[in-house]
């Protein structure tokens, strides 16, 4: 019997907003059968464990799955609930021969600055040293030492965006159902080039990354090669082990796993000269969208890049696109208050007050709009495609879209929602397509959803808690080598 479970976040350790026990969505269905269904009815590794454990044959037993949007760090009540739920369906289930675990790499809670070595911590406390367990991790992994030698095998998503995480799901499984087998004896081996690898350069699909997830192809087709995974690490957390791995793990063969890790390690070295921010503040790059003859030009709000755990209402973009009287823009913005007040105002209805800038200082101050109430709906809607996150099934809670002069638009949502999926715009009755300027608020992610349809892309350089320019921030755990100060 092989468990499959996963506790998910990634903590920005400078958000100033926790992230509490009612944060995370726990999905699950009335039994074990129904359970496995409902989750294995998605495009992430969860779904990935049970569509190739089911492939493999294996006996799957479901116990806890829990996510939440990235934020700031965790509480540690709800660290506990959540590892003390997991470790007691573990402990009420048949015998296990093995563990699938879903984890993202990044958590940060109050106490914990590697969240994720803490959960595999109890976890192995609980079920003992010989239990195999087959760890997956979130590109934006910063892994520890620790972790690695408290997992059987780790692995990771190999791209970014984030297209290949049921098929890492799937990989997982196929090697747990070889441990089980007696057919392998995993080790693996990790190695940490001493420098940020900057969010900006994590797009897997070009350089200098493109080169290096080659690599990672090429030699899990080596004879005797399990596993070979490069993580770019999260910068937003300020902790020790802060900064890009690599990982490779092998059938028994500790000197290959040691020689290919420092392979790809030596590759993400080699790029540090590359990784220039030669990118146009919020003033410049709104004038250059409104010259562009490129339609739609997409915006990239990297200081509030809600999927690295930002607000999700900056205003930097915005307030340009005002002042300087752009037309034929949309924009999305998380701003309960002006729900409300929209739908107190109902459709049709004059809509004129500050939208954005609540949640902090960090992210600009509130913009006024002034037009009409042209949508109000739930803000739920579906992607089909596969996406960066795997998710199929979105809620940004109720929402409402106002109409500015110009043919432009804000989308006012409930919750925080991550730019991964063009149904955003379309649910809301906004054809994105036919923009002029269209804001994400992201760094990479959103490329899967936005590169087809987009004319040009501009990064933006903004404040916020997810800044690209590492010189807004002060860490105090991470340790110098990290910028690249050492070999």
């Amino acid at each position: 019997m092989i468990a499959v479970a996963g506790i998910l976040h990634e903590s920005n350790s400078f958000h100033s907003v926790q992230t509490r026990i009612e944060d995370f969505r726990r999905p699950s269905a009335a039994t074990p059968q129904a359970t496995l269904d409902l989750w294995a009815d998605n495009l992430d590794e969860v779904a990935g464990f049970i569509q190739g454990g089911r492939a493999h044959g294996l006996y799957l037993f479901p116990t806890l799955v829990a996510y939440a949007t990235p934020s700031g760090p965790v509480t540690d009540a709800a660290l506990d609930a959540l590892t003390s739920d997991l470790i007691a369906k573990l402990r009420a289930a048949p015998k296990l021969d093995g563990i699938l675990l879903a984890l993202h790499g990044a958590m940060v809670t109050e106490s914990h600055p590697h969240g994720d070595a803490e959960i595999m911590r109890r976890v192995r406390q609980a079920v003992g040293a010989k239990i195999p367990i087959v760890l997956t991790h979130d590109f934006h992994a910063n892994i520890s030492p620790e972790i690695v030698a408290l997992s059987t095998v780790l692995l990771t998503y190999k791209t970014c965006p984030h297209i290949d995480q049921l098929a890492c799901g799937v990989q997982a499984a196929g090697i747990m159902s070889s441990i089980i087998a007696g057919k392998v004896k995993p080790v693996q081996v990790m190695v940490k080039p001493g420098m940020l690898f900057n969010i900006r350069y994590h797009n897997t699909g070009a350089a200098p990354l493109k080169a290096v997830l080659e690599e990672e192809l090429r030699l899990e087709k080596e004879p005797g090669v399990l596993a070979a995974s490069v993580a770019c690490g999260y910068q937003y957390a300020d902790v020790p082990a802060m900064g890009p791995s690599a990982i490779v793990v092998t059938d028994n063969d500790p000197a290959k796993a040691q020689a290919f890790a420092q392979r790809l390690s030596d590759m993400l070295w080699a790029t540090r000269d590359q990784l220039k921010l030669n990118v146009p503040d919020a003033a410049a790059a709104v004038k250059q969208a409104m010259a562009s003859r490129a339609s739609p030009v997409v915006l990239v709000e990297m200081g509030d890049n809600i999927g690295g755990g930002s607000a999700g209402d900056a205003t930097t973009i915005l307030e340009e696109l005002v002042n300087q009287k752009a037309a034929g823009w949309a924009v999305a913005l998380a701003d309960p208050e002006a729900v409300q007040a929209a739908v107190s105002l109902g459709v049709d209805g004059a809509f004129d007050m500050l939208v954005g800038g609540k949640t902090d200082k960090l992210h600009g101050e509130p913009v006024r709009i002034s037009g009409c109430v042209k949508t109000i709906y739930d803000g739920r809607f579906m992607e089909t495609e596969i996406r960066h996150g795997g998710q199929r099934y979105h809620d940004q809670g109720l929402s409402a879209v106002i109409e500015v002069e110009g043919g432009s638009y804000v989308l006012l949502t409930t919750k925080r929602q991550m730019p991964f999926s063009i149904h955003q715009w379309t649910s809301a009755g906004i054809l994105p397509e036919r923009q002029k300027i269209l804001v994400v608020k992201a760094a990479i992610a959103f490329r899967a959803a936005y590169e087809p349809i987009a004319g040009e892309i501009i990064e933006v350089d903004t404040p916020g808690v997810t800044a690209i320019n590492p010189a807004r921030f002060v860490w105090t755990r991470v340790p110098g080598s990290r910028f690249g100060m050492t070999p």
